[in-house]
């Protein structure tokens, strides 16, 4: 991700004629802020908010944020906050400000008159693509120029998979070792910021493709390849692994049993869907012998290794529902009708049918959730991500959707805001520019009109949002949700649907 910029030396006279008297004033060090982008105003105040800064410290009442040049210059008390002729002054008693969100597993942002804006609009301030290509560093760059509203990007290589895949042509498909470094050394000269790995990845692949990739200073995230057991992919580097795949077998007292019939069974080319469908039902199986002694190992082993998983429990949660449950969604409006068309269709192909299938589901999603409550309770980092573009899983709402299940799963509601602030931060590297609401720090700010901590669905009730400096005010948060919901119905069937990772 491009770093921000230094601030040039005649914005910073605005600074020096800022009255910094009081207590608990705090002015910022190091490097000054950036540039504002487009349509930030120079100086914005906003006054008596209640902040959640993201750090995990207690809500700190009657707090004044001033941001210049798309960054926060100051923190502090109201009485004692500074004050410019110039400034854009906003009241936010009663209010709540949290760090903008990140959703750490995305798809769709091309699709740029729908994706980018609901991000926005709904506080989700930047973006994992997990499935990369020349068109999203394209989107990405009109983005950081100001060009484009949208969120920061930090944006995968292609999809590496094995020779044979549940995604058709379009991975990058490495049959051994050789194969497997060439693809690293040609994604990392595309740019990628990271290395998107999928399931049928063979072992020898896998280990060339970690191994070149370290070389090369690239991370490696993405599903665990099915024939790699977790401990060992995380041992070679795999630093973030997706929607809990592989994690029941890690877990399971039969887990030695369980990986003799994957190897024992080959892939079909003409139905690779198959082998895919078994292990998904292994895993399912998996859950019910849970080893705590077993598991406790993993855990050690992870936190070790720095790796981290991104449950995507919205995704998780879509699938174990009979696929008539999201006919009515309201937001649904902002979708075009080409992308729900085949979001009915593609949930129908593993959605559940029968009372018992979805009662066997429901049961196994529970499980899932429980593990994603140990893994915290263990202290393994966990990253809040959605799957968006999935069947039902929406841009930028969805965020909201994940903040929810992690709070079901057993995370405090502050523990799941840094897992999409923060700790999202802290993952990619950025923890010195933003995650949190620090002097210095990105001026990306979500402004809500209750206490998320006293409910974590209250993130949802959105007053204003700040990204870049810029603020986004109820008027024209309206006016964006409306813009995008007039941009689906003009697509209409005609609209070209992103490609996603359906499961």
């Amino acid at each position: 991700m491009p770093s921000i910029p230094s601030e040039p030396a005649g914005r910073r006279d605005v600074l020096r004629g800022l009255s910094l008297a009081g207590a608990g004033a705090v002015l910022a060090t190091g490097s000054p802020p950036a540039p504002a982008r487009a349509h930030a105003p120079d100086l914005t105040v906003l006054r008596r908010a209640s902040l959640i800064d993201g750090t995990g410290a207690p809500v700190r009442r009657g707090v004044t944020i001033v941001v210049t040049g798309g960054r926060i210059a100051w923190i502090g008390d109201d009485h004692g906050a500074p004050g410019h002729r110039s400034a854009n002054v906003v009241d936010l008693r009663g209010r709540y400000v949290i760090p903008g969100l990140w959703d750490m597993h995305t798809h769709g942002t091309l699709d740029e008159k729908i994706a980018p804006p609901l991000y926005i609009a709904n506080g989700v301030l930047g973006v994992r693509e997990m499935w990369g290509s020349p068109p999203l560093h394209a989107l990405r760059d009109r983005i950081e120029r100001g060009d484009l509203l949208g969120p920061r990007m930090v944006v995968a290589s292609n999809i590496i998979d094995g020779p044979v895949s549940l995604l058709g042509p379009l991975p990058t498909k490495v049959a051994n070792a050789a194969e497997a470094r060439r693809a690293v050394r040609a994604e990392q000269a595309a740019g990628a910021d990271f290395l998107k790995i999928y399931s049928y990845l063979g072992r020898d692949a896998f280990h060339a493709l970690a191994d070149e990739a370290r070389a090369a200073g690239l991370r490696v995230d993405g599903h665990v390849p099915y024939l790699v057991p977790m401990a060992e992919a995380s041992r070679a580097g795999q630093r973030c692994f997706e929607h809990l795949l592989g994690l029941t077998l890690a877990t399971s007292s039969r887990e030695r049993q369980f990986r003799r019939r994957m190897e024992d069974t080959p892939i079909d080319p003409a139905d690779p869907r198959a082998w895919y469908t078994m292990v998904r039902e292994m895993e399912r199986l998996a859950a019910e012998t849970y080893d705590p002694a077993k598991a406790r190992e993993l855990y050690k082993l992870l936190i070790r290794d720095g790796s981290r998983h991104s449950p995507t429990l919205s995704v998780l949660n879509v699938v174990t529902q009979p696929a008539e449950t999201y006919a009515d969604d309201p937001r649904l409006k902002y979708m075009p009708a080409a992308v729900r068309a085949v979001w009915a269709e593609s949930l129908k192909i593993v959605a559940p049918v029968t009372p018992e299938q979805i009662a066997q589901q429901r049961h196994f999603f529970n499980r899932l959730l429980s593990l994603v409550g140990r893994l915290h309770r263990a202290g393994v980092g966990v990253l809040g991500g959605t799957d968006c573009y999935n069947p039902y899983v929406f841009p930028g709402f969805s965020a909201h959707d994940e903040l929810s299940l992690l709070v079901r799963a057993g995370l405090a509601p502050m523990a799941a805001l840094r897992a999409m602030t923060r700790d999202a931060a802290r993952f990619l590297g950025q923890e010195d520019t933003m995650g949190t609401l620090a002097p210095g720090k990105a001026a990306d700010l979500v402004v809500l009109d209750a206490d998320p901590l006293a409910d974590i669905r209250n993130t949802r009730r959105i007053h204003a949002v700040m990204t870049r400096g810029r603020l986004i005010g109820p008027r024209e948060r309206a006016h964006i949700l409306a813009e995008v919901e007039a941009a689906a119905k003009e697509q209409g069937s005609a609209a070209a649907v992103p490609a996603c990772a359906c499961h």
